[in-house]
């Protein structure tokens, strides 16, 4: 087997992470026939209330809009694009392109929290931090203020997509580049 390399490419099959861009709302049906295919499948949801004049309703959504990932089984890529819905395999140049392990880790440790968890705006500016106390200790993500809310935003930067939870500032402390955090209060506001 062979392993991802430095560059963020595979050179063949691993139990890398990588990603599936599908057509617009068809991640659930893609996730379930590769899952059929015997492909171990990630497929990040959160729950969200939808109002109508005459009711509310709870409905599940993807958590990504367009994406599904993907472990190991690139020697089937023929497999995956011939599944109905499957737009196409995300790639960096010629290869296709890994998800880190970290970053895949960071987004189920969130899902599987008592936290809210919403999609955000893809970020790369304002604070970085890392939570200091609770189940999510020790994730890293991007602190942000909406209204009177603080979010933690988690990327998935090979996709240019996050999602945002909440989250109370003192529980995040600011990673700076020498490795020694202060206690953030303040973030990037957001719209």
């Amino acid at each position: 087997m062979l392993t991802p390399q430095s560059n963020g490419h595979l050179d063949d099959d691993s139990s890398a992470w990588w990603a599936i861009y599908t057509r617009h709302r068809h991640e659930k049906a893609v996730a379930e026939i590769l899952a059929r295919k015997n492909f171990e499948v990630f497929l990040p949801v959160y729950e969200s209330i939808r109002r109508w004049s005459d009711r509310k309703m709870r409905i599940t959504l993807p958590l990504f809009p367009g994406y599904v990932f993907v472990r190991g089984g690139l020697h089937r890529r023929l497999d995956v694009v011939s599944t109905p819905g499957v737009h196409m395999i995300l790639f960096r140049g010629e290869q296709v392109a890994i998800i880190p392990d970290a970053e895949i880790g960071a987004i189920r440790r969130a899902l599987d929290g008592s936290i809210r968890i919403v999609p955000h705006p893809f970020l790369q500016c304002g604070e970085r931090v890392r939570v200091i106390r609770g189940s999510l200790e020790g994730l890293e993500g991007i602190l942000v203020r909406k209204k009177n809310l603080c979010r933690l935003v988690l990327s998935v930067d090979l996709m240019a997509q996050s999602a945002a939870l909440e989250i109370d500032a003192s529980d995040v402390e600011r990673v700076s580049s020498k490795g020694s955090g202060e206690l953030s209060q303040t973030g990037s506001s957001a719209t």
